[in-house]
């Protein structure tokens, strides 16, 4: 596809130099106000590469990146997998102890850091060696080595880079991954999929350290020669759509609760935006909010899930073939099986476990032996923790497994709650998630009211009888609580085991 031979398996190889022989002068990046080309990204990614190497680190050896979403991260990271080092990508907004943590975790021999992470109390600079980088690719790094570098010949099991999952229910495990599994979700995904080519433009609100990010702003965009939109700053809705105003992008990727807040930041009945598509992962999107976007935009918001070990989304809608609520189907060469607790397959209709098998799967936990058996099993499925139901080849995302609920020997699956308190006219955002009372394990749901609507027993009680009529007696909420906000990862994905506690 990209124009490299068989044999040359590095990534940034793959990534950068077809692009030099077909468009060196095309804008790569787009990013507060400067435009980079592929000729100056490659040579800064060659520059940090050169300055890697005169550091001494070499292949395997792991580099923290904590930067900003810039060319310089894309510039950093490439250079980071050139020489055949494994770049480890993570957030810019952690505290001290958790970046502790990280590179310890790690073993990083470097870390490469922003300004204002360099600025945190009390991070770890003593632990490992720390480089302060520029925030422009111009200025990323005052130091330039002139040592020669070349792309590192890999293997087909060398690690390229690693990232550490959120989080969202204990601490952070880290998923490294080889240099051919973005490829893999470019050609299937991407490309397939998305029909995605050299004349788009992506912007995405999901930053670059997430696997999420990092296939649609890096991996998709350099793969079929296309320009992409950075923002570093976090993806408010005024911000996202000056953004999209400003660079016409032809995608859009993001997460529920972005297109949520987009849908609630705009008092128009109609907002004209540049997308031939847009696209959602992270956490199950409402059909209610795929249906209300389409109205408000006229646009397709395509929902899929994926997942940090499998490299990127594996289970999606497609262009023309969308189901609002529905995940999908497959993503081509990737195979999906959902099974019962005991592992053995379910009918059809039936929900289940979700198992996944196909390329760009990690080959384990960092560290984490005990958690690599229990996840990654001998035939080559990975167990997703994901709950869904098949009907008819399409899939149903019915939550996370250990967000699941029995009541009465029944289980419950939040999303089909939230889904039916969504349509309420008062309900802006929900979560349920469990409730104990005697012992038992009953459904709550926490609500965040549209504006104007005030929290009481009356609306309760409304809330109640509206449910009633809608849902089996089981699955209606025992309690109702009326918040502000939800604990969510910074992904999106809403904590329920803080709403637990």
């Amino acid at each position: 596809m990209n124009g490299c031979t068989a044999n040359n398996r590095n990534l940034t190889a793959h990534l950068l130099l077809p692009n030099l022989a077909r468009h060196p002068d095309k804008t790569a990046y787009l990013c507060a106000g400067q435009a980079v080309s592929y000729r100056q990204l490659a040579a800064g990614a060659y520059g940090f590469a050169r300055l890697l190497h005169a550091k001494g680190i070499g292949p395997g050896d792991r580099v923290l990146i904590v930067l900003v979403d810039s060319p310089v991260f894309v510039a950093a990271f490439l250079g980071t997998t050139l020489i055949g080092a494994v770049a480890v990508p993570v957030g810019t907004a952690l505290n001290a102890e958790t970046y502790d943590f990280l590179l310890s975790d790690s073993e990083a021999r470097l870390a490469l850091v922003s300004p204002s992470v360099a600025a945190i109390e009390g991070f770890p600079r003593a632990r490992t060696d720390c480089l302060v980088c520029g925030e422009r690719l111009a200025e990323a790094v005052a130091e330039r080595p002139s040592v020669p570098v070349a792309a590192a010949a890999v293997g087909p099991d060398d690690l390229a880079y690693m990232l550490y999952t959120s989080g969202s229910t204990g601490r952070p495990k880290g998923v490294p991954h080889r240099h051919g599994d973005l490829l893999a979700a470019a050609e299937r995904y991407a490309v397939q999929v998305l029909g995605m080519g050299e004349d788009d433009v992506v912007l995405s609100a999901s930053k670059l350290y997430f696997a999420y990010g990092l296939g649609n702003s890096l991996a998709f965009p350099l793969y079929v020669g296309a320009t992409a939109v950075l923002h570093p700053d976090n993806p408010l809705p005024d911000q996202l759509l000056a953004l999209m105003a400003r660079y016409r992008p032809t995608l859009f990727f993001s997460v529920p609760t972005v297109y949520g807040q987009l849908i609630r930041s705009v008092n128009e009945d109609h907002l004209s935006l540049p997308m031939r598509l847009c696209v959602s992962a992270g956490e199950a999107l409402p059909a209610a909010m795929v249906e209300e976007w389409q109205r408000l935009t006229g646009l397709e918001v395509l929902d899929g899930i994926g997942s940090t070990e499998m490299t990127h989304i594996f289970l999606s809608n497609r262009p023309g073939d969308l189901v609002p609520g529905s995940t999908g189907r497959p993503v081509p060469g990737y195979e999906v099986r959902l099974v019962d607790d005991d592992g053995n397959p379910v009918a059809s209709g039936v929900t289940g476990h979700l198992l996944v098998r196909g390329p760009g799967a990690a080959p384990r936990y960092w560290n984490r032996p005990d958690k690599t058996a229990e996840t990654m099993l001998a035939d080559g499925f990975i167990r997703t923790g994901d709950v869904a139901v098949e009907q008819e080849g399409r899939y149903w995302h019915r939550g996370r497994s250990d967000d699941m609920l029995k009541v009465g020997g029944q289980w419950i699956s939040p999303l089909q709650v939230e889904e039916v308190l969504r349509t309420h006219p008062v309900v802006s955002d929900c979560a349920v998630a469990a409730y104990r009372l005697g012992g038992l394990e009953r459904p709550a749901a926490h609500l965040i009211l549209r504006p104007g609507h005030e929290p009481g027993r009356p609306l309760e009680k409304a809330l109640r009888a509206f449910l009633a009529v809608r849902l089996p007696e089981y699955m209606c909420p025992l309690v109702y609580r009326f918040v502000d906000d939800l604990p969510r990862t910074p992904t999106g994905k809403v904590q329920r085991f803080k709403l637990k506690q």
